[in-house]
């Protein structure tokens, strides 16, 4: 069952790039939703060249990060405020990434660096934590290039909870008010474009990624001790919702 589970998460026809790395290796690193999945389908949208400056906000235990440096060629900074820098960099050093990730550890509100010094900033599982307030686009904006682009991949809802009049029952049961910041990918257009800071150039609920997140979470259930008691709630949470209001928010943009 436990092997099943773990060749259940190479994908190739959907996510051929995802699929070169190790299975067991993302699950040591979980902290969410497959980080892969959601970077791959976000990054059809976005234009990753090698030798650019990129900034991976919220980058967790640093799986998107090794993503970027070896699928992109890019330059990687990857900064997060839970994980310590020491333990991100070890992760680098073992994926033979580390001439072009940097870690540092840093709070999503006061980011150490100059301004417009980031080609590109991604953000995957993390910015609906720190990045839903009016004024945050217009702060992150500042780091970017003239041209520079914006994405990100966070969970998101089919419906906005204020038309739903209250958050779903099966999803307050599990994250409690949090579930306010899961937005519609049209809410997150209307919230970037009406800054005339960037261009939106894609705001899209990705296909299937409640059944992503469903295999995933059921993988780690099996592979990580006490997963299942860690995991179960996340588990009957999407077996319930089946795709009705839970989802992922892919959104891209460039810096005007």
């Amino acid at each position: 069952m436990t092997v099943t589970a773990l060749n259940d998460l190479v994908r190739p026809d959907r996510y051929p790039r995802s699929s070169r790395y190790d299975p067991a290796w993302l699950v040591g690193l979980d902290m969410g939703p497959h980080p892969l999945w959601l970077l791959e389908d976000l990054a059809q949208d976005l234009e990753l060249r090698p030798g650019m400056r990129v900034l991976d906000l919220g980058s967790g235990k640093g799986a998107t990060s090794v993503f970027l440096a070896r699928e992109y060629g890019v330059d990687v900074v990857a900064a997060d405020w839970w994980i310590p820098a020491e333990d991100a960099a070890a992760v680098f050093a073992q994926a033979g990434v580390t001439d072009r990730v940097e870690a540092i550890q840093t709070e999503a509100h006061v980011l150490p660096f100059e301004p417009e010094s980031f080609d590109a900033i991604v953000s995957i599982d993390a910015f609906e934590y720190f990045g839903t307030s009016d004024s945050y686009l217009p702060y992150l904006a500042g780091f970017l290039r003239p041209g520079g682009q914006l994405g990100i991949a966070t969970p998101a809802m089919t419906r906005e909870v204020r038309e739903l009049g209250a958050i779903p029952t099966h999803i307050k049961r599990v994250v409690g008010w949090e579930a306010i910041a899961w937005h519609t990918a049209e809410w997150w257009r209307f919230q970037w474009d009406v800054t005339e800071l960037v261009d939106v150039s894609s705001a899209r609920l990705q296909e299937g990624a409640w059944r992503d997140w469903l295999l995933w979470t059921r993988a780690c259930a099996e592979e990580q001790p006490d997963g299942l008691a860690a995991h179960q709630p996340v588990i009957d949470m999407l077996t319930e919702d089946g795709g009705e209001f839970l989802s992922f928010a892919l959104v891209t943009a460039r810096k005007k």
